[in-house]
């Protein structure tokens, strides 16, 4: 319904009432034409479905208090079709007359009284009616969300995997219409909108989705057998999804438009993938930094040392030891770690862990012993205790 239609049409004449109906009398009027004009009591009568949209139309507006106040107060204003203003007759010195064609914009197009576009677009806004007439608008397809398992590796080098999906989609069996031999009637509470205003006072309202088509604005006359009148039916699908390098355990990624198709050429939803990392059972990961402990020897730690280092999915490196390296003490790899967004990598951070051996015997115990004895006067918990009295 455009704007123009909701100030000159006379919905009170449709329903057969009179201006100052009560609510209940209203209700009435528009339960008995409803049954005498509806579609299903006049198949393949397209005056009375014609007649029932506008019976329909009628109590949408004069059975809501609010915006049966709004348009009693919009014809008042504008009258039966024209504008009259100063108290004069047409074409009269004190008065002049503008037909409604130039304030809302006629058939023409034209820009009449200086108006430019005319009143449509400030009533629209006002009525929430707009000029869409009574077609049905794109919708958007829905969001999918999947989840997908990768090896520790494939996080960090990047993968393309398969992922089966399941999703609502337009239904094969009835071409999407929710009828079986595909010919759905127009929604007669929206008026084939998939919209229902509420007004909010103050001459503004807000539309919901329309619950008896559940926004799709048409209904089903013999709903489909697969999909039960909705128009749409489960659907799998396998696509090839690249996940990129870098990903951490628990990311979430966005696929724009790879969701479940729209309906009436709607664009489709998104795709969100749910990553789950595997642990490996050498490296580790802290951002885009890989992390590797490596045991070294007493002597190579005390004396320092060259020692190979594994990294990740390329050949060992050789770090060098400092003399006096203490367990616990982290170096860096540079270049060896995760990859990152601008193609980089971060770095491998390789902690130092001394190995203390179980079992010592023959020369390298009596070597033990000698040093211990020659170390006797150092006590290394010395600067413990002192820091725990002054503390």
């Amino acid at each position: 319904m455009s704007t123009r239609d909701f100030v000159e049409k006379d919905y009170y004449k449709v329903l057969g009432v009179p201006k100052d109906a009560t609510e209940a009398e209203i209700k009435k009027a528009y339960r008995k034409l409803a049954r005498e004009y509806h579609p299903d009591a006049n198949k393949g009568d397209a005056k009375a479905e014609e007649r029932f949209k506008e019976i329909s139309e009628a109590n949408d507006v004069l059975g809501d208090p609010k915006r049966r106040k709004e348009y009693d107060e919009a014809r008042s204003l504008f009258g039966a079709g024209g504008f009259r203003a100063g108290g004069g007759g047409a074409g009269g010195p004190a008065g002049f007359n503008f037909d409604l064609g130039d304030l809302f914009g006629g058939a023409a197009g034209g820009q009449a009284g200086g108006f430019g576009g005319g009143l449509g677009d400030v009533f629209g806004g006002l009525f929430n009616r707009g000029t869409a007439g009574t077609r049905a608008q794109p919708r958007r397809g829905q969001d999918i969300e999947t989840e997908v398992t990768l090896s520790f590796t494939e996080a960090v080098e990047g993968a393309t995997v398969p992922l089966r999906m399941s999703s609502q989609a337009p239904c094969k069996a009835c071409a999407g219409t929710g009828d079986k031999n595909g010919t759905p009637r127009v929604c007669p509470t929206c008026v084939g909108t998939g919209q229902v205003s509420r007004s909010q006072g103050g001459g503004f309202a807000l539309s919901d989705p329309c619950k008896d088509c559940k926004g799709r604005g048409l209904i089903a006359q013999d709903p489909c057998e697969v999909c039960r009148g909705s128009g749409r039916a489960t659907s799998s699908r396998t696509m090839q999804v690249r996940i990129p390098a870098g990903v951490s355990d628990g990311q979430r990624i966005r696929l724009r438009g790879k969701g479940a198709p729209g309906e009436r050429n709607g664009p489709a939803g998104d795709l969100y993938v749910v990553v789950h990392v595997e642990p490996h059972p050498v490296f580790g990961r802290k951002g885009d930094n890989l992390t590797v402990t490596v045991p070294v020897t007493f002597p190579e730690a005390a004396l320092g040392g060259e020692v190979r280092v594994p990294t990740l999915g390329g050949p060992p490196v050789t770090l060098r030891i400092p003399a006096g390296t203490p367990n616990g003490r982290t170096m860096r790899a540079r270049g060896k770690g995760a990859v990152r967004k601008d193609g980089t990598r971060g770095d491998l951070l390789v902690t130092i862990e001394v190995a203390v051996p179980r079992d010592v015997s023959g020369k390298a115990l009596e070597a033990l012993e000698s040093y211990r004895d020659a170390t006797a006067g150092e006590d290394p918990r010395a600067e413990l205790f002192k820091a725990a009295k002054g503390a």
